[in-house]
């Protein structure tokens, strides 16, 4: 028995070398083979988050979008990126950052085009074009974060500037910057948030007002955009060397603000490196509530700021 079982080893073992050295022989006519990325990296995965009933009657489709890649993308408008209907074409990003977004945009159609579905296409490189519906009528991709959650959470209000007037939703207002930006010139972004969340202060969660996210991102453009924190933002503290959470910290990235209190106002450095059209994404989120997440699908507004940028 003990011979059967060094035969079987020695046999398992011989096949294992062989399928190494093939493998090895193969990725050496090939530099591709056993590579998981094209040599113009992965593609961009558009993703429809669900589907919103609006009071007006009128249906909204929330789309997010997936890069593996470990740098962002640019896939400018037009052919391999293009919304149709061509009518709903021309408000997606064509600026992806490297991972996740949820909820990036949303196309909102009449009620008497809630039965045609509205497709994103992407197309990165010479990948394989990808395409995604929004779609009305299946109760799973329903999304009702339009209603308070368990505890209490909403979406965030949103206004441009120090007192804009504020709003909520997944496309919230689209505003023009006030004023002249050159390239290469540091300018102020600026918005006004408030947490409307009602939440039972006699739990020991929500004694105090949660703190406002705000995220500024770039959106669309060809150029590159560089984000710093204004003065007026106060990083936080990260933990002690010997607190167990330290090694879990990391700082917030230049684009992210924390509005503490609940309401406040939210300013980041944006610097142009180069003249044309831009749009800022302005995300604003409630995420330190127990019941609002990415994951949850609530709860957070979305705003675009429209950049013309000179020479």
């Amino acid at each position: 028995m003990r011979q059967i079982h060094k035969t079987i080893v020695a046999v398992a073992l011989g096949l294992l070398a062989t399928v190494a050295l093939s493998v090895h022989a193969q990725s050496t006519d090939n530099a591709r083979f056993l590579s998981l990325a094209p040599p113009d990296g992965l593609p961009i995965i558009p993703v429809m988050e669900g589907w919103i009933a609006n009071p007006d009657g009128t249906t909204s489709y929330s789309y997010g979008n997936i890069n593996r890649n470990d740098e962002a993308v640019d896939i400018p408008l037009g052919e391999n990126n293009y919304m149709e209907p061509a009518k709903y074409d021309g408000m997606q990003p064509t600026h992806f950052p490297a991972g996740r977004t949820t909820g990036m945009f949303t196309v909102t159609v009449p009620a008497e085009d809630r039965d045609i579905d509205v497709w994103w296409h992407l197309k990165t490189g010479a990948s394989d074009a990808l395409k995604v519906p929004g779609r009305y009528g299946i109760s799973a991709y329903e999304l009702d974060f339009i209603r308070p959650r368990p505890q209490g959470a909403m979406q965030p209000m949103a206004g441009f500037g120090e007192d804009g007037e504020q709003v909520v939703g997944l496309f919230a207002q689209i505003a023009d910057f006030p004023g002249l930006v050159t390239a290469g010139t540091p300018v102020t972004l600026t918005v006004n948030v408030m947490d409307p969340s009602e939440r039972d202060r006699d739990d020991p969660r929500f004694g105090e007002p949660l703190a406002v996210g705000v995220q500024f991102s770039h959106y669309q453009g060809a150029g590159v955009v560089e984000f710093a924190h204004h003065e007026s933002t106060v990083a936080p503290e990260p933990p002690d060397e010997d607190d167990r959470r330290f090694r879990f910290y990391t700082p917030p990235e230049p684009g992210d603000i924390t509005v503490e209190g609940g309401a406040g106002v939210a300013r980041v450095i944006a610097t142009f490196l180069e003249p044309g059209q831009y749009m800022i994404h302005v995300k604003v989120d409630n995420f330190k509530a127990p019941d609002s997440s990415n994951g949850d699908q609530c709860c957070w507004t979305n705003m675009i700021m429209r950049v013309n940028v000179t020479p």
